[in-house]
């Protein structure tokens, strides 16, 4: 891997479409949730006024920009409120994309969770924070990772879990993560792989970021990339991220 500034006017001249994971890229990470009964109480974070900025300067130019991620549409569409005229929103990691107000829903997983999700509900662990609302997966957050969890789900040999060190993501195998949304966006706007650019930060960014022509790690101890954005200082990698390319266009 080599350091961002080592990419090329060339390089960035390629690409038509950025994809950006959200928690630790776009805002910082972690997620402040509180359930009790059938209350959920959740932190909706908000994108910062210069990433508003950056991501505006950066549609002018011409670049389309999705963001990806295993949050659901509605938290997305109020951390980026300010933005959705400039972006399409892929979300549960790869189910479906927003796009002007219209919804490519890319996959039906109601009858593989239906049954497991009672089963889930039913665990009790001090660990277990609550579960976060989506529509397509099933995301549990906890303290630290709940091993019942993880035993229920192995159970079932269509699905997957992902801990991604603050909660589980529990989906449907090869038809729930970022790489499958990033091909189905890929196909909606009729682009090539050599014409993207993907940065993402967690475990589950891996092969999101292989589908892409440049892959970008934000966090190289957790995803390899061709690049990566040195941790340093108070700025997102994101922020890292437009302002080299806006250097360069």
């Amino acid at each position: 891997m080599q350091p961002l500034d080592k990419i090329t006017k060339k390089e960035v001249g390629k690409i038509k479409m950025i994809v950006f994971d959200v928690d630790g890229v776009l805002v910082k990470r972690g997620t402040k949730i509180k359930q009790v009964g059938n209350t959920t109480t959740l932190e909706t974070k908000v994108i910062a006024p210069k990433q508003i900025e950056q991501i505006k300067a950066l549609s002018e130019k011409g670049f389309l920009i999705n963001i990806s991620s295993g949050r659901g549409l509605y938290m997305l569409q109020e951390m980026f409120r300010e933005i959705l005229p400039f972006v399409s929103l892929t979300y549960e990691s790869g189910s479906a994309t927003w796009y002007r107000g219209k919804v490519h829903q890319h996959f039906n997983s109601y009858l593989y969770l239906e049954k497991i999700f009672p089963k889930l509900k039913k665990v009790k662990s001090k660990n277990i924070k609550g579960f976060e609302p989506k529509e397509f997966i099933i995301t549990i957050h906890c303290v630290k990772k709940v091993p019942e969890i993880e035993k229920i789900v192995a159970q079932d040999k269509n699905l997957y879990t992902v801990w991604n060190g603050e909660a589980y993501d529990i989906g449907v195998k090869s038809k729930q993560t970022k790489s499958l949304g990033v091909q189905q966006v890929m196909k909606l706007f009729k682009l090539k792989k050599s014409e993207v650019l993907a940065i993402g930060d967690n475990y589950n960014d891996t092969e999101m970021l292989r589908m892409s022509g440049i892959p970008v790690s934000a966090d190289k101890t957790r995803v390899k990339g061709k690049f990566y954005v040195p941790l340093r200082g108070k700025l997102l990698p994101a922020d890292k991220l437009m302002g080299k390319i806006l250097e360069m266009k």
